[in-house]
């Protein structure tokens, strides 16, 4: 039996800082295990540079690995089977865990307990979303991580060619036309003729459909196929056959051409992270030519989640991060305006909205009003530990479908041998 497949097993404001000592009572090192930078610039941003105190004489050491194949999860359950007879210095501390994956580790006796262990009340947390606690909440109740993020989804559109196509802009009306995939479809056909494609590629869709399933990707052992999955495949096999699409892979690089100043996408389904961390800003982008709408069906996708370490000696850090990253209302603002992220709190948003603000990538539109609206609605009641790979597999195995490459059958038999051969328990 493999080590993955074993661990797979044994895995299933501000203010509050000045409750703490000027200096750290713990390790001089703090391991932080990330899969791409985002993390980072957040903790570098927003606590690191603004409340030092804690850090000083600590070494903060980012363990950075990609996500893709499991290459994240692979060298953090290594790691972790090593935690307990680790030397201090090198010891995980803190965790940061995508959705798709949460479970398998909320439910593993390698994470501190948020109230118990790390020392945060309910009243420190009684402001973030309910579903972004769900998703972090043990099988015993108990709550292992927090985000300083919720992931509210919408379509962000092009508005220079909303106006030219649509004959308008403005987000309201815009999204009149956009109100259903009957429409959507209506739109991406008029955009075809304008010389523009609705969207870049295979996977721009894929979320808004995967995060409305009904039925968890696996029920007993047993894989199941939503049929919002198939709706994904019936509607991408037709953008690509009828151009409405630019044939690309997420996050490839024809992906990102669409998105610059000459790119010739109409736009993208995108949450608070995508805008921020995947879209172009600064000279030379589209900055400011873009718009925000809630689009045919609402969505959530992904988000970054932290969580604490069992064995770590850094409990302190751990608390006074957690605490002013996902629980002060004036850390959340500021993310908010110099982010453009979406954040865990609806009073820091409403604040913000109350004050006037506007976000100058989006020409001065507030998506605030729309990220509160359908934040309130997000709900993670069909997450299973299989959601990374079952997401990566159906996209990749789908892809020469879609290109025609492969009939539709094989491309299905393609998923099925990739999922077992990595979930060996599994059955189609």
């Amino acid at each position: 039996m493999t080590k993955r497949i074993v661990i797979g097993a044994c895995l299933m404001a501000l203010a509050a800082t000045s409750m703490f000592a000027a200096k750290n009572k713990g390790g001089k090192v703090l391991n932080i295990y990330v899969w791409n930078d985002e993390f980072p610039s957040r903790f570098n941003d927003f606590y690191a540079k603004k409340n030092p105190k804690l850090l000083e004489g600590v070494k903060v050491n980012f363990i950075q690995t990609p996500n893709q194949d499991n290459a994240y999860q692979n060298k953090l359950d290594e790691a972790l089977m090593n935690q307990a007879t680790a030397k201090d210095d090198e010891k995980i501390d803190i965790i940061c865990l995508e959705a798709d994956y949460a479970l398998k580790y909320v439910n593993s006796p390698y994470l501190l307990d948020v109230n118990k262990d790390i020392g945060l009340s309910k009243k420190d947390l009684a402001n973030q979303y309910q579903y972004t606690k769900d998703v972090m909440t043990d099988s015993k109740g108990k709550l292992r991580g927090v985000s300083w993020q919720s992931t509210p989804g919408g379509f962000i559109y092009r508005r220079s060619y909303a106006k030219q196509v649509l004959g308008t802009d403005d987000p309201v009306k815009v999204q009149a036309m956009l109100s259903d995939w009957n429409k959507f479809d209506d739109v991406a056909a008029k955009m075809k003729a304008a010389g523009y494609f609705m969207l870049s590629g295979y996977d721009d869709a894929y979320r808004a459909f995967s995060d409305n399933i009904k039925s968890p990707w696996v029920k007993g052992n047993k894989i199941v196929v939503d049929p919002q999955i198939k709706r994904w495949i019936e509607q991408t096999k037709l953008y690509t056959e009828k151009g409405y699409n630019n044939k690309a892979s997420l996050w490839s690089s024809e992906s990102t051409q669409g998105m610059q100043k000459d790119g010739k996408v109409f736009g993208y389904f995108a949450v608070g992270w995508f805008i921020d961390f995947c879209m172009p800003h600064g000279d030379g982008s589209a900055e400011g030519d873009w718009a925000f709408c809630e689009g045919p069906q609402g969505f959530s996708w992904g988000g970054t989640w932290i969580a604490g370490a069992q064995g770590s000696d850094n409990v302190d850090i751990i608390k006074d991060l957690m605490l002013t990253l996902t629980c002060n209302t004036a850390t959340l603002k500021n993310v908010c305006i110099e982010a453009n992220d979406c954040v865990n709190s609806a009073a820091a948003m409403k604040e913000l909205t109350a004050e006037g603000y506007k976000s100058a990538f989006l020409g001065g539109q507030n998506p605030l009003e729309i990220f509160l609206k359908n934040g309130a609605k997000i709900s993670k009641s069909t997450m299973s530990p299989y959601d990374q790979t079952m997401n990566e597999e159906i996209m990749g195995a789908m892809k020469d479908y879609f290109e025609g490459k492969v009939d539709e059958d094989t491309a299905w038999e393609t998923f099925y041998t990739a999922v077992i051969e990595k979930h060996p328990n599994l059955k189609r």
